[in-house]
């Protein structure tokens, strides 16, 4: 009974439908998607040995490997197809607001041409596939040249990759933004992390003034070129980091709830979800803690929001 319902080939063309309308309702892409194509393949190969009597599938066990080889080879090309569709969008979306933009498919494609060529800043994807963004960054952070070991690195990361953006930030990475994300979002991003570089440029006349230094006891924030210290010592802050520290401790004890944070750090023509600020306290925290075991400062107002403490 089962291999007659295996060799029927309506049923294979029946299964294809359903697992169209599958992928429409739930959209899984790299599994439903292909399960339905190859089943249709395998039920039109079987419709035409059916009709001609040309033998193509000899037997049932047949149908099923030929399934499942295609709907695998139909996965991995549909996977390789929406990444390098979605490095070539970002790129697309860059180049239409100004910016000169080269791709690379894989971190040695992309060292050899940091070598060769200045960039004003570099966009990793931390997995990437031949060296991925981590080695990528240490090697870009060793070099002899001192252009492109002080070049800004803003690291493309995934929600489960906590561990790898802590090491990138720790290796100097400027910043991260975690997939999937909005295009404005990364637009303004990149071009506060210039901008940040650029201040930190300035002029050796210029380092000593404090008019835009905020000191808060062991905090001191240097505005211009966005640095932090705790008690004397640089800790390393992603430009968000850096203006949310920022709006809780320029006055201390006041409660700053997600929404007032959260345009502080993105402003108001980009939307975030709220628990955002929640992810940047704890890694703040952490970041704060290796530095100073003791580090006690931010204050959590349940229902409320954030403070300084005073």
């Amino acid at each position: 009974m089962i291999v007659e319902l295996i060799e029927n080939p309506d049923l294979w063309l029946i299964a294809s439908v359903l697992l169209v309308i599958l992928e429409i309702f739930i959209g899984s892409l790299v599994f439903f998607l292909p399960l339905g194509i190859s089943a249709l393949v395998v039920g039109l190969i079987l419709k035409v040995q059916q009709n001609t009597g040309v033998l193509i599938i000899s037997e049932w066990p047949y149908s099923l490997l030929l399934w499942g080889i295609i709907s695998i080879v139909i996965s991995y090309v549909i996977q390789n197809y929406f990444k390098t569709n979605n490095i070539h969008s970002v790129s697309l979306a860059l180049e239409s607001e100004g910016f000169i933009v080269d791709v690379f498919q894989n971190g040695l494609e992309a060292l050899d041409a940091l070598e060769n060529k200045k960039y004003d800043l570099g966009l990793f994807d931390i997995k990437m596939p031949k060296m991925d963004g981590n080695e990528l960054l240490s090697k870009v952070r060793s070099s002899k040249n001192n252009e492109l070991r002080e070049m800004p690195i803003i690291f493309l990361t995934s929600k489960d990759q906590e561990q790898d953006e802590i090491i990138g930030l720790r290796m100097g990475a400027a910043d991260y933004i975690t997939k999937p994300f909005s295009q404005k979002l990364l637009n303004e991003r990149i071009r506060t992390v210039l901008r940040v570089y650029q201040n930190r440029k300035i002029p050796t006349k210029y380092e000593n003034a404090d008019l835009k230094n905020l000191k808060k006891g062991n905090l001191e924030l240097d505005d211009l070129k966005q640095l932090c210290y705790w008690k004397n010592e640089i800790v390393e802050l992603t430009v968000a980091e850096f203006n949310l520290i920022k709006s809780l401790a320029k006055y201390p004890g006041v409660v700053k709830d997600r929404n007032q944070l959260m345009d502080t750090m993105y402003g108001d023509s980009i939307y975030v979800d709220d628990r955002t600020i929640d992810s940047h306290i704890k890694r703040l925290r952490k970041k704060f803690k290796s530095y100073d075991p003791d580090f006690d400062q931010i204050r959590t107002r349940y229902g409320s929001g954030y403070s300084w403490r005073e």
